[in-house]
């Protein structure tokens, strides 16, 4: 069985007590960074076997995966935060062991993505979560694509393009847009903005830039 497990964003509180359970009693646990998971694992006493998996992970790891599954042993994939998948390295690996026909079972939790909608005053009937957006080419594209919207869109940006994002925004929306910007999800310092574009891009300027951020727009 191949487990997908949800892990915390941050705080190391956010853990259901069944993925604790799992990744005590599974075979293995493939890291996306074993240093990372190291914290957690050492935190609720959990002492297992670890596999190296992530992003730049080549064939032959991931086919290592795929054999020690098909030996009927069980692993748990986990990431550094969060659920593997979303905007994380586990795509090829659960569609090889799909394709495969070994079990996958997901083990649900942290969400930065419903953290950030559930606090932001946007509707959620309707949402679209479009990961990171593409550095260069596409990126204006599809914020024109985006300008007559009629559903909420979320997305995930880094520190050293989220000023230029702000920007870009601006030029295709007006800039009393309103957006909300989540960012330290579930640190001591967690903080919500929800505000203007404008009024945005003129406060995280001022501002000492770290981690990742959320968009709700």
């Amino acid at each position: 069985m191949l487990y997908i497990v949800s892990t915390p964003i941050w705080n190391l509180e956010d853990i259901t007590y069944r993925a604790v359970r799992i990744l005590k009693e599974v075979d293995y646990i493939a890291c996306e960074d074993t240093r990372t998971s190291w914290v957690l694992l050492k935190h609720y006493e959990i002492q297992n076997n670890l596999l190296s998996f992530h992003a730049h992970s080549d064939d032959n790891k991931l086919n290592k995966i795929i054999d020690i599954l098909k030996e009927w042993k069980d692993v748990a994939l986990i990431s550094d935060a969060g659920t593997p998948w979303i905007s994380d390295p586990a795509y090829n690996l659960v569609r090889k062991a799909i394709a495969e026909n070994i079990p996958v079972c997901p083990i649900p939790w942290a969400s930065a993505i419903l953290s950030a909608i559930v606090w932001s005053w946007m509707h959620m009937h309707d949402f679209r979560f479009l990961g990171f957006l593409p550095i260069k080419k596409w990126r204006q594209t599809l914020f024109a694509e985006l300008k007559d919207k009629d559903y909420t869109v979320i997305i995930y940006e880094s520190v050293h393009r989220m000023l230029k994002t702000l920007d870009d925004m601006e030029k295709v929306f007006w800039k009393e847009h309103k957006i909300v910007v989540a960012r330290e999800l579930t640190k001591k310092f967690e903080e919500f903005k929800r505000d203007t574009i404008e009024e945005c891009k003129i406060y995280f300027a001022k501002q000492n830039l770290k981690w990742e951020f959320v968009i709700v727009f």
